[in-house]
């Protein structure tokens, strides 16, 4: 089959008789690797159709029918009323794979109640506060040898400051922070050269998401004859071939333990082995699942909360004050010290209201018929949940383009207005996100500890990044930034302010309260 079918599918989105006849659309579904010359993304577009159709309309793709709700208030109707057994597009390609090499299916794409049951085991160790508080002390460790990778990134750029494609590097940062959670392991992303089976693995992640925006748009029938099927097998392959590899030798070390009558010490993936409620199979499904799952909601929101404080200068001195009060010195924050940065949250929460990593997801109702608005939809009605589109609503964020932290802040007017599903970057009820805790851990912590090293400022050359739809919404265009060293800043004020006093105090002409005015205005 020519790849010219690829480039350019167009879809005309028809009328439906349930709802309102003025639905009719153009939809262009652009090649997959969708194109940096594009002129706007996906969710752009979900703006503009809800502009002409309002919070509700349908759409048909060949013999898919989605509805598109694009309000909180529906959104909401939706996920409360989506039952035991929640569903998201049953992601074929992906199921076929596991189907094909005799896979257990993970949390993202096994469902019914064999899906609660995987949930059930996993849910405790990933979200209750307590267990993911212990997974502090490995991602911080994660967090130092990122800032000084930071440090080897600077010296090797001009002027000693700069850091370029800062999503690439956050990336390597995210993978390795999960991979430090997931399997009790770190997998050198942070190294000057990183092993080249973590590299593969990083690319064989890459490849896979790549080709599935591919691999879906074809008949189930036609897969095995597509040129990229193959490849889209190979990439499967490695990623659990790696995964049985770094899980046997958690195994071999339970063992080594049990047979000396030492106590048994780790976290997720040791608990998982010790509690056999799960079988090899389902564990290898899951660890792979939830490591994809937990490396782009880490590296691209932090890298636009990063870009965003670096164009608010004012907002980034605030998010520094609140850090350097709770952890003044040398003090290197922790979970516990994070329950005392309200304004740290609200800038991740911010950033995740403008840019939410998945702009639109979908949900499939299995057990009723529901009533949205003023319509009833039969059971196994696919809905798609604009995110994106509801969360720029300036009916619902006021200035929906503008930066604004204090949104977020318990106590302030902003704050008592908001819909609570007017920004719901995890989603909701039982099939939310799995490792919401895990990310928001480390963007945290490693947003706090750069914040406290480095002062952020713009690239110098004043590029703009605009973000762009690659099945999860990401920047455009590398993401280049200043990190200017904080003590090297204070250490040049210092020096500046003592020659001041010298000077002064030699010539005996002012005293000492109008020196420390004069200091003050001019630094």
């Amino acid at each position: 089959m020519s790849h010219s079918l690829l480039h350019d599918l167009y879809v005309v989105c028809k009328e439906s008789c349930n709802l309102s006849s003025h639905l009719l659309a153009h939809v262009w579904l652009n090649r997959p690797n969708i194109s940096h010359q594009r002129r706007n993304h996906r969710g752009e577009r979900v703006i503009e159709h809800s502009k002409i159709y309002g919070p509700l309309w349908k759409s048909t793709y060949g013999p898919l029918v989605v509805v598109n709700v694009a309000s909180p208030e529906l959104i909401e109707q939706v996920l409360r009323q989506e039952g035991r057994h929640p569903l998201r597009t049953d992601m074929p390609h992906w199921r076929t794979y596991r189907e094909l090499r005799n896979q257990a299916h993970g949390p993202l794409t096994e469902m019914g109640p064999k899906w609660q049951r995987i949930r059930s085991i996993l849910n405790p160790q990933m979200l209750k506060p307590r267990h993911v508080s212990a997974y502090s002390d490995a991602i911080n460790e994660v967090v130092t040898d990122f800032i000084r990778h930071v440090a080897r990134l600077r010296e090797t750029n001009g002027g000693g400051v700069m850091v370029n494609d800062l999503a690439g590097e956050l990336y390597k940062f995210a993978f390795e922070g999960i991979s430090s959670v997931l399997f009790e392991n770190r997998m050198g992303c942070m190294n000057e050269v990183v092993p080249e089976e973590t590299q593969k693995f990083i690319f064989c992640v890459g490849d896979m998401f790549r080709l599935s925006s591919v691999v879906i748009l074809f008949p189930k029938s036609s897969w095995p004859y597509l040129p990229f099927w193959k490849q889209f097998v190979e990439a499967w392959d490695y990623l659990f071939k790696v995964t049985e590899k770094l899980v046997q030798k958690k195994m071999d070390e339970i063992q080594d333990k049990v047979h000396l009558q030492q106590s048994m010490e780790g976290a997720y993936l040791t608990h998982l082995l010790l509690s056999e409620q799960m079988t090899m199979t389902e564990i290898l499904a899951s660890i792979t699942e939830l490591l994809l799952a937990g490396v782009d909601t880490t590296s691209n929101t932090v890298s636009w909360s990063l870009y965003l404080m670096a164009r608010n200068p004012e907002i980034q001195e605030q998010l520094y004050q609140e850090v350097i009060r709770v952890c003044p010195g040398d003090k290197v924050p922790n979970s516990d010290d994070i329950a005392g940065m309200p304004y740290l949250k609200a800038v991740i929460r911010e950033t995740l209201r403008l840019y939410p990593v998945v702009p639109g997801n979908a949900r499939v109702t299995v057990e009723n018929e529901i009533v949205v608005g003023d319509y009833v939809f039969p059971k196994k009605t696919l809905f798609h949940l604009c995110h994106y589109c509801v969360s720029h609503d300036e009916n619902v964020f006021p200035e929906p383009l503008s930066f604004q932290p204090q949104r977020w802040l318990r106590g302030t007017e902003d704050k008592s207005k908001q819909h609570p599903f007017g920004s719901v970057p995890f989603g909701f009820g039982i099939r939310a996100c799995l490792g919401r805790r895990v990310a928001e851990l480390e963007m945290h912590l490693l947003l706090s500890r750069l914040i406290k090293h480095y002062e952020l400022r713009p690239d110098p050359a004043g590029t703009q990044v605009m973000p762009i739809t690659r099945t999860l919404l990401c920047p455009a265009k590398p993401i280049n930034l200043q990190f200017v060293d904080r003590g090297a800043k204070q250490t040049a004020r210092a020096a500046a302010g003592a020659s001041l006093f010298n000077a002064l105090h030699f010539d005996q002409l002012i005293n000492l309260t109008i020196l420390v005015d004069i200091y003050w205005n001019l630094f």
